[in-house]
C-alpha cells in the first residue's frame, strides 16, 4: 500500500491534533502537526535530509493571524493586501520543497485569497468545516496533479486572476518606460536602500539619485517609494543583490 505522508499546519492546536488524529485513523496516511510557518519549513528540511519527504501540506489560511496581530498599513493603489503567513508558507514550499503539494484550510470563502494562493503554489483551497471525506478526496486529487476549489468561488476567483493578469500586463508596461539607469535605481529601491547607499551602490551623486528616483516615480505614475516597490515588484522587478552583486560602470554613469 502506498503511503500518504500529510503535514497539518495550524496554530489553532485544537483543530490540529483532532484533524491529524482523523487523519491518521486511514489505513493510507501517515500524518505530523507543525504550529507555525518556521516549524514547518524545519520539518520538511529535516525530513528531506533523512531521504523522506511529505507528499501533502494543509495550511491554515490564517496562519499566525490571531487575535493580536496588528494590520498592515497599506499606501492606496500600492497593490492587494499581504497574502497572510499561511499563503507565504505556499511560496516558501513551492520554492524549497517543489514536490509536495499544498491545500489551504479556511474558515471561510474568499475569491482574492484563494486566488493568491494559487497564485503562490497552492493546489486547492478548501473550508475547515468541510468532511473528512471531502478533504481526502482533495489530499488524493493533489497528488495526480488536479487543482480543486470550492465551485462556489470558481467564479471569483476566475475573476481575481484576470485582473491581476492584467494589472501586472499595466505594471511591465510603466516598468519598461524606464532608461536602464532608472531601472537599476528601481532595483536598488525594491531591495530596500535608501538615497545615500544606492549612490555608493551606483557611484552617483545623492542629488543624481534623487533625480533619477523621482523620474522613476513619475514614469510609474505613483508618489511615494512604497507605491513604486509595490508596482515593480507586480511586474517581476527582482531586487538588487546585496552581496556579490558587483556594479559595472560605464562611461558615462549618470
Amino acid at each position: 500500500m502506498v503511503r500518504i505522508r500529510v503535514l497539518v499546519v495550524d496554530d489553532h492546536r485544537i483543530f490540529a491534533e483532532s484533524l491529524a488524529a482523523a487523519l491518521a485513523a486511514e489505513p493510507d496516511v501517515d500524518v505530523s502537526a507543525a504550529g507555525s510557518a518556521p516549524a514547518a519549513l524545519r520539518c520538511l528540511d529535516r525530513a528531506a535530509g533523512e531521504g523522506r519527504r511529505f507528499d501533502v501540506l494543509l495550511v491554515d489560511a490564517d496562519l499566525g493571524g490571531g487575535a493580536g496581530t496588528v494590520p498592515v498599513q497599506r499606501e492606496s493603489g500600492s497593490g492587494p493586501p499581504p497574502a497572510g503567513e499561511g499563503i507565504s508558507l505556499v511560496a516558501g514550499v513551492r520554492t524549497a520543497h517543489p514536490g509536495v503539494r499544498t491545500v489551504v484550510l479556511a474558515e471561510r470563502d474568499d475569491p482574492r485569497r484563494a486566488a493568491l494562493a494559487l497564485q503562490a503554489g497552492a493546489s486547492g483551497w478548501v473550508a475547515k468545516d468541510c468532511s473528512l471525506s471531502r478533504l481526502l478526496t482533495v489530499v488524493r486529487g493533489v497528488l495526480r496533479e488536479e487543482t480543486h476549489l470550492p465551485p462556489a468561488l470558481l467564479t471569483g476567483v476566475l475573476r481575481e486572476l484576470t485582473a491581476a493578469r492584467k494589472h501586472r500586463t499595466d505594471s511591465e508596461r510603466l516598468v519598461e518606460s524606464l532608461t536602464p539607469r532608472e531601472h537599476e535605481v528601481l532595483r536598488c529601491m525594491v531591495a530596500g536602500l535608501g538615497r545615500k547607499e544606492v549612490a555608493a551602490r551606483l557611484f552617483l551623486s545623492p542629488h543624481t539619485v534623487r533625480t533619477h528616483m523621482q523620474n522613476v516615480l513619475g514614469k510609474l505614475g505613483v508618489h511615494s517609494t512604497l507605491a513604486a516597490v509595490a508596482l515593480a515588484r507586480r511586474a517581476g522587478v527582482r531586487p538588487a543583490e546585496l552581496a556579490g552583486d558587483v556594479v559595472e560602470r560605464s562611461g558615462q554613469l549618470a
